[in-house]
């Protein structure tokens, strides 16, 4: 087992994982295999201001009712703190892992994390275990999450006339950053996991990227600056929409080259037929 060392924000975070960390074994029993961080909290760039604590809980099998008892944990451990109400969770059985799919929740890029950059809180090393996914699984998972997740109508009506944008800075950051790092990982990671300080450094020394101030206000909010209203509003207004648009452009060329499935890149094309040609 490891052991949670140093002092700081991190530091801080990594605690509070542990102590979740053994809420899961007490919940789990015999079934508990492992938990580890992912994430900032493994990689570096822990945000303190907007990171989650991201918590992979590896089990035996699945049951019925995990999804349940799973959310009841994360609801009982958030009245702990501010910090346990940052608290991710990314759970499944270890045979589901090895063969690369998820009985529990596990997304793709979660998995990866897992696989190559997981850090062990509590239990037995499984991690060398789990499938490492393939570059086109990423796309693929990535734009489902887009699909899902984004694609929405009030996410797009978001995107074209930011409220929640300009008073939350979680989704402000998250906002912004989502299309920057997935262009990142599809154009230079090759299959690996990118983390947010990379790609944004990537993608303001681009000579032809856009939306590069909110870019960086976006960075410089994730790293504690206050979120300003008055600055955030005309940066979003005239970049925000283009940047997906860049973002939806690419993941669609690259979905074709991969023979990606032709009802997600007609999901996406439709969505970039909702993001528009002007604000």
């Amino acid at each position: 087992m490891s052991t949670v060392d140093g002092h700081g924000p991190a530091a801080a975070a990594r605690a509070v994982a542990l102590d979740c960390a053994h809420d899961f074994q007490k919940v789990f029993a015999d079934r508990f295999l492992a938990a580890y961080a992912l994430g900032s909290l493994a990689h570096g760039g822990y945000a303190p201001a907007v990171s989650d604590i991201d918590l992979a809980v590896v089990i035996t099998e699945t049951r019925g009712g995990d999804t349940e008892t799973v959310a009841q944990t994360c609801q009982t451990l958030g009245q702990r703190g501010a910090l346990h109400r940052k608290l991710s969770v990314f759970w499944a059985s270890l045979p589901a892992l090895r063969r690369g799919h998820h009985d529990g929740r596990f997304p793709v890029i979660d998995r990866l994390d897992l696989a190559e950059q997981g850090v062990l809180l509590l239990g037995s090393e499984v991690a060398p275990q789990v499938a490492v996914p393939t570059a086109d699984e990423l796309l693929v998972d990535s734009a489902e999450f887009a699909v899902k997740v984004l694609a929405t109508d009030e996410v797009t009506a978001e995107l074209h006339r930011p409220r929640r944008l300009l008073a939350d800075p979680v989704w402000f950051t998250k906002a912004v950053l989502f299309p920057v790092r997935f262009l990142y990982s599809n154009t230079m990671t090759m299959g690996r996991a990118a983390t947010n300080d990379e790609a944004i450094a990537w993608y303001l020394a681009q000579p032809q990227a856009i939306a590069t101030p909110l870019v960086r206000l976006a960075a410089q909010v994730r790293a504690g600056q206050p979120l300003d209203p008055a600055q955030a509003a005309p940066l979003l207004a005239a970049g925000l929409v283009h940047l997906y648009r860049r973002y939806v452009e690419d993941q669609t060329r690259r979905l074709g080259q991969a023979g990606a499935p032709a009802e997600l890149v007609a999901a996406l094309r439709q969505w970039r037929g909702q993001l528009g040609t002007s604000h």
